[in-house]
């Protein structure tokens, strides 16, 4: 057991290849803004709409923030998959079929010192029914028209965390869900 919950604390760091180099802690990683990966998942229902969550008040960084779905960092030998499908169920109580849609790299300063520097594998499913959200993870969740989104993030860009504002400025295209 105590191994288990070791691995979980190990993240892939990444090089310059974007291949697994070796693994770190999480809170060193952020903290040393060292390249890492992680996964962010897109749920959308028929009509098109956007599940959102709200980081939990509990979060070391980013809390409180309008995000995607969920997301999460792979743990040591676990595919990028395969932690998407578990953020999922353990974030939002759920899963379904998940495609893998891009990945990107971005660096960014967290207000809070820390530093984000990923390799994010991005994940689009489908879903129609509401989520059983974790509140130790999630503190509320929404449907949301991506018109609706692009709007709230004009003018509430502070409410968002930057990976989500990154991928809806750049890649929202790539998410191949929407014609806006």
């Amino acid at each position: 057991m105590k191994r288990k919950k070791l691995d979980e604390n190990l993240i892939p760091l990444i090089g310059k290849e974007k291949q697994i180099i070796g693994f770190e802690k999480k809170e060193k990683i952020h903290i040393k803004g060292l390249l890492h990966s992680a996964v962010s998942v897109f749920i959308f229902n028929i009509e098109k709409n956007l599940m959102l969550q709200k980081r939990s008040s509990k979060k070391y960084h980013s809390s409180l923030l309008w995000t995607n779905t969920c997301c999460s960092h792979p743990r040591k030998n676990e595919s990028v998959l395969k932690a998407a499908h578990r953020c999922l169920i353990e974030e939002m109580g759920f899963d379904c079929f998940l495609e893998q849609k891009f990945s990107f790299i971005y660096h960014e300063y967290l207000s809070n010192g820390l530093i984000e520097n990923e390799l994010d594998h991005v994940f689009v499913g489908y879903y129609e029914k509401s989520p059983v959200i974790n509140f130790k993870e999630v503190d509320n969740w929404k449907w949301i028209s991506l018109n609706e989104l692009i709007k709230n993030i004009h003018i509430c860009p502070n409410s968002y965390t930057i990976w989500f504002k990154i991928i809806i400025k750049n890649y929202l295209s790539q998410l191949k869900c929407i014609e806006i």
